[in-house]
């Protein structure tokens, strides 16, 4: 009788693979299947961290978005679209899994923190064996590399997602201590807005490609493009109790 394989969710880190975990990289390197998320036409950032430590003679199953930004979030053919996704994908996860082969699904930043990686979890948890990897945030990357702790004392950090209506956005803002803000993007306008109103512009970096090598580090204010690409990241940081 075939023994049912394992399902690992390995989170990479923020970009740079030297940032990688110990587990990690022995699970990547010693994998015979790995899937990763991608957008259609893409490579994946995800696949692109582990570009020179993957087995030759690994399988790979590239799991493309049907819809990212075509699609607005508020529309039902948004999640309908993507549920039907995350089922396929899940489908052939599960069937390699109940054939006895392990799979490594690999993660941009944590598995558990605002990843793909979680629906699919969601879906595999109670059918065959999963285990997860954790990994430094891209956040974490984000404030460090504008070389100034993001917390002191008792500050309270709050995460948003640029997605959010603007008033709900103005509103955590006015009442944190730090910030940060992700799935910037097309939302970019809002966002600098709602900065403003919730009277934190003036306090605000955008850090951009996070420990890769094109990161780039910038006092929002100063900012002078019209564009922010997908790897950024907005810090506030807190100027807490410290002795």
């Amino acid at each position: 009788m075939t023994q049912t394989g394992t399902i690992h969710g390995v989170g990479l880190g923020p970009g740079d693979p030297d940032l990688m975990s110990v587990r990690a990289h022995r699970l990547i390197t010693n994998a015979t299947h790995v899937a990763f998320f991608r957008k259609a036409g893409r490579k994946g950032q995800a696949r692109q961290i582990v570009e020179d430590i993957l087995p030759e003679t690994v399988m790979e199953f590239p799991m493309e978005y049907p819809v990212t930004t075509e699609i607005p979030l508020s529309d039902p053919r948004y999640n309908e679209v993507l549920s039907q996704f995350y089922e396929q994908v899940t489908q052939h996860l599960m069937d390699l899994a109940q054939s006895g082969k392990d799979v490594v699904v690999l993660c941009e930043g944590d598995p558990f923190f605002y990843g793909s990686f979680m629906h699919l979890y969601a879906r595999l948890r109670d059918v065959v064996p999963v285990k997860v990897v954790p990994a430094i945030t891209g956040m974490s990357g984000a404030w460090t590399a504008t070389e100034t702790p993001i917390t002191w004392g008792d500050d309270v950090l709050t995460v948003l997602m640029g997605t959010l209506p603007e008033a709900t956005l103005s509103d955590y803002i006015k009442r944190t201590d730090a910030l940060v803000i992700m799935k910037i993007g097309s939302n970019f306008a809002k966002v600098i807005e709602a900065l403003k109103s919730g009277g934190r512009f003036d306090d605000a970096w955008i850090v951009q490609y996070a420990t890769m090598s094109k990161q780039t580090v910038t006092k929002l204010s100063e900012m002078t493009d019209d564009v922010t690409p997908y790897f950024s990241i907005i810090v506030v940081h807190g100027q807490g109790r410290r002795p």
